[in-house]
């Protein structure tokens, strides 16, 4: 495939065009020269066909609609393989990007020639730090003391916080092992070495198994504190409180949302963990796995 563009940016879209139309706008505002810049957006069948207007609004964006919801790592993949930027970027449609954020992420990757993948800062709506941006791995240790809250008690330790990394310096660059799929600025060749998205992910999970999957390969990730997006996070599955007055996902749509979250913890772990400990950790964990999730659904069905 022959690269003439620098940057092309996949969304996958579900039910979310209300705040797509919004994250579009602030891509086009952005700094960086347009013309280096391809927009594909893929739509998994959304209810609500209002979607059809990106193309009258935007006709340089590449619109492909699904008749099937196939997932997010799936419909990632179509988006990918529209695509023919030197660096792809997976942007979440709750999203709002700041005008230098293309081109502050593109240089640090031009100039980190080890870098697979970056993410910058991303800010929720409150101004907080959404922690999804700046992960470690859930191995046994990680999750277990995230599951039991430990993490929270103490969120400075780098033994019993792994998960979200509470030990580093946030206003400085530094390797982290998992990016977040709300901003996810990915060197092509490293994608491509790696095959990206395994779509036994269909909802939630695979920027993490695909950041595993890179640092395998000998690729480092990275945070970069110097520019940031606004994520409004969780509109399209409605799991999250704080954004839920924008979503327009039913209890159904909850509750499947949040069996997926679950199930997908369950898949990595089996994926990337179960062969390197012993049966009684692997026991443990599908366990803490399965009690979160019922706690959740009852959350949502009460």
């Amino acid at each position: 495939m022959a690269i003439n563009k620098k940057l092309s940016v996949i969304i996958v879209n579900y039910n979310s065009y209300h705040v797509l139309i919004n994250c579009l706008k602030t891509i086009f505002q952005t700094q960086y020269p347009k013309q280096l810049i391809e927009i594909i957006i893929v739509d998994n069948n959304s209810n609500d066909k209002s979607i059809r207007q990106i193309s009258l609004l935007y006709p340089s964006v590449h619109l492909i609609m699904n008749k099937n919801n196939v997932g997010f790592a799936a419909a990632n993949n179509q988006g990918i393989r529209s695509s023919n930027g030197k660096y792809v970027l997976i942007l979440n449609p709750d999203t709002l990007v700041s005008p230098d954020v293309f081109s502050k992420s593109i240089e640090f990757m031009d100039n980190t020639p080890d870098s697979g993948a970056m993410t910058c800062k991303v800010e929720l709506p409150s101004g907080e730090l959404d922690d999804a941006c700046h992960r470690g791995f859930p191995n046994p240790w990680n999750a277990i003391f995230q599951f039991s809250g430990i993490s929270n008690i103490f969120p400075y330790s780098r033994i019993l916080n792994g998960y979200h990394l509470g030990y580093q310096n946030m206003n400085k660059i530094h390797e982290i092992d998992s990016c977040t799929g709300a901003f996810m600025l990915v060197r092509r060749i490293a994608g491509d070495k790696i095959k990206w998205f395994d779509e036994d992910f269909f909802w939630y999970g695979e920027d993490i198994d695909f950041c595993y999957r890179l640092k395998m390969d000998k690729w480092k990730n990275y945070y970069l504190p110097s520019t940031k997006i606004i994520h409004f996070k969780g509109v399209s599955s409605g799991i999250k409180k704080h954004t839920r007055y924008l979503s327009k996902a039913t209890k159904a749509e909850r509750i499947k949302a949040t069996c997926h979250r679950f199930e997908v913890m369950k898949i990595f772990y089996n994926k990337h963990y179960k062969e390197k400990y012993p049966k009684l950790i692997t026991n443990l964990i599908l366990a803490a796995i399965r009690i979160k999730e019922m706690f959740h659904l009852i959350k949502i069905k009460v």
